[in-house]
């Protein structure tokens, strides 16, 4: 069972209470627009990608894009007042890479003030989360988690 499949089954799983908490933790990270780059492009693999984004993460759709003549769609999200990212679905995308490390842009990094708490609270929610790392050169703690289509999403100490 993938990840997405995984994530949106313990979504479904969550009561009410805990679902608001979900949205509380997204408008937390949201509310640091210093975190992502002003543009990113990622290739979503999956619809389930569009709903982890806009219903797990809670970025606001701005625009939804069908191009027919690349047969693709591009999903256009805001993620704070000055920031957004750009998802884009295409018939037979190209693997990623991420492992090992690939150079340029690679993921998407949101600043925390307690990783910490924000991987037992991710971890609760069924998101798996890597091992807690010290960065060599900021000697801020760091760690990765993964969106439905496998693409790496850092949370770091601010």
């Amino acid at each position: 069972m993938g990840n997405e499949v995984k994530l949106l089954e313990h979504w479904r799983e969550l009561t009410p209470q805990k679902q608001q908490k979900v949205l509380e933790f997204v408008e937390l990270l949201k509310s640091e627009p210093e975190t992502t780059p002003a543009e990113s492009d990622f290739v979503p693999q999956t619809p389930l990608a569009k709903k982890f984004y806009v219903e797990v993460l809670g970025f606001s759709i701005i625009q939804e894009t069908f191009r027919a003549e690349r047969n693709s769609y591009k999903l256009d999200l805001k993620v704070a007042e000055n920031t957004q990212i750009e998802l884009f679905s295409f018939p037979n995308p190209p693997e990623r890479s991420s492992k090992p490390e690939a150079c340029g842009l690679r993921h998407l990094a949101f600043k925390v003030d307690d990783v910490e708490q924000t991987v037992i609270y991710l971890k609760s929610k069924g998101v798996e989360v890597e091992n807690i790392r010290v960065d060599e050169i900021t000697n801020k703690k760091f760690t990765f988690f993964q969106d439905p289509d496998n693409l790496p999403l850092e949370i770091y100490e601010h």
